[in-house]
């Protein structure tokens, strides 16, 4: 068994690092196709909204993919063949997109390959997240304050490197948006994955340095352990609670992209500036909550962002309103700025939270714990953009008409605060710790 500072002497902060990089990096395709559906295939707000969040249908599997990580071994490794083959599947979709001719490029074509892209980064991610909860919860000699924090300090570092390829994503996907074609840039991104995999795949997984476990173990004895740890209080209300922080907060994201687009002719290259500046924000969050957040309790700091969030969402009814631009305030400064941050906020506390389940996780079903949070997730995402589709159509916003959208936001804002009432659901520091002893 090695010690908590063994990722500094092994190749795995090198592989995490690359995985959670492309990770981050995804976002660089994606505002191609958002521009390809919207110039390219003429679809309305509503239509964007519900293929945006139907893709993203294959994150819901992660507690099986992780199930299976868990359990079942390819030549004595059940992390990096997990990584491989998510590489293989995304290089595979992005680059058929690329290859296939754009007249056979439907609406029903690319919502199936970016089905299978999104199979291949959940399963991707699945290992990679597991894998850190490994690490997470390796046992050292100082103390369990000791332990916690070298466990936030790997989170932090696969935060830092994710927010770093999102910056980079966004920064590239804005300038090439308007220069190139979306198949010049599905391209691009399809041989950063291929590249991936080459890399990994010579990577063998005893050179980590993972805690030792049983290969073989069986799916129904490691979905056997995963329920033992769900019946512990203390996980199985923290996540439903999580889960349904996300899920009651109707997303409007595809209306505000028309309303930027269409209504205000916000320039792509500055909706690319506006997500550069807030996945830089995102960084930053990773660094302040690495160096000074630590300590603060999970509950404390989930909740505060919450209420910061809705704030935010308050301002979006002024921004809507034309409140900012009386003032003077450009709306290209707004959409930069506060839409940009608000955007990434979204994700703030994910970072407490996972560091918070990782110390609860019992040994053995780190990859099927980790990744049915990611689920869970994944799942309150689909369900809030589809309550989003809803909420747009009760207020009348159409790709032409936006006189609801402030009433809209209004209501978003409001259900932002409900969960805050019920954040005593996530432990504090004294029952998280209690929890890992009973574990």
């Amino acid at each position: 068994m090695v010690s908590a500072s063994a990722p500094d002497s092994n190749p795995i902060r090198g592989i995490l690092g690359l995985g959670f990089w492309v990770q981050g990096f995804r976002c660089f395709p994606w505002m191609a196709v958002n521009f390809f559906l919207k110039d390219g295939l003429n679809v309305d707000p509503s239509t964007l909204q519900l293929l945006q969040n139907s893709a993203n249908l294959p994150m819901v599997g992660k507690p099986l993919y992780g199930v299976v990580s868990d359990a079942v071994y390819f030549s004595s490794q059940h992390r990096i063949p997990y990584i491989v083959f998510g590489a293989f599947l995304q290089a595979v979709s992005w680059l058929a997109i690329t290859i296939l001719p754009p007249s056979t490029l439907s609406i029903f074509c690319i919502s199936i390959f970016l089905l299978l892209s999104n199979l291949g980064a959940s399963i991707a991610e699945v290992a990679n997240d597991a894998i850190v909860a490994e690490i997470g919860k390796q046992p050292t000699t100082s103390s369990k304050k000791s332990q916690s924090s070298s466990s936030g300090e790997l989170q932090s570092f696969v935060w830092i490197a994710s927010s770093t390829g999102g910056v980079l994503g966004n920064l590239l996907g804005g300038i090439a948006i308007t220069r190139y074609s979306p198949q010049v840039m599905f391209l691009f991104f399809g041989l950063i994955l291929s590249l991936q995999f080459f890399i990994t795949i010579t990577v063998r997984e005893s050179s980590l340095s993972l805690p030792k476990s049983s290969t073989n173990v069986g799916i129904m004895k490691q979905l056997s352990q995963l329920s033992v740890a769900l019946k512990k209080p203390e996980v199985a209300y923290s996540i439903a609670w999580f889960a349904a922080s996300y899920a009651v907060i109707p997303a409007l994201t595809g209306t505000m992209f028309f309303y930027q687009t269409q209504y205000l002719k916000i320039d792509s290259s500055l909706l690319g500036i506006s997500k550069v500046f807030g996945q830089a924000a995102l960084l930053l969050w990773s660094i302040i909550y690495n160096h000074h957040l630590k300590t603060v309790p999970a509950r404390k700091l989930i909740a505060a962002i919450q209420a910061t969030m809705a704030v935010f969402m308050v301002s979006d009814v002024l921004f809507v309103k034309g409140f900012y631009r009386n003032m003077g305030v450009p709306d290209t400064f707004y959409v930069i700025v506060f839409s940009g941050l608000l955007e990434v906020m979204f994700f703030f506390k994910i970072l407490p939270f996972n560091v918070l389940i990782a110390q609860l996780c019992p040994p053995g079903c780190e990859g099927s714990l980790m990744a049915l949070v990611a689920s869970a997730i994944a799942l309150a995402l689909i369900v809030s953009g589809y309550f989003g589709v809803a909420l747009a159509s009760y207020v009348g916003v159409t790709g032409d008409d936006f006189s609801g959208f402030p009433r809209a936001l209004l209501i978003q804002a409001v259900c932002t605060l409900l969960p805050i009432y019920w954040s005593s659901c996530v432990p504090d520091d004294k029952k998280s710790t209690a929890g890992k002893k009973d574990l």
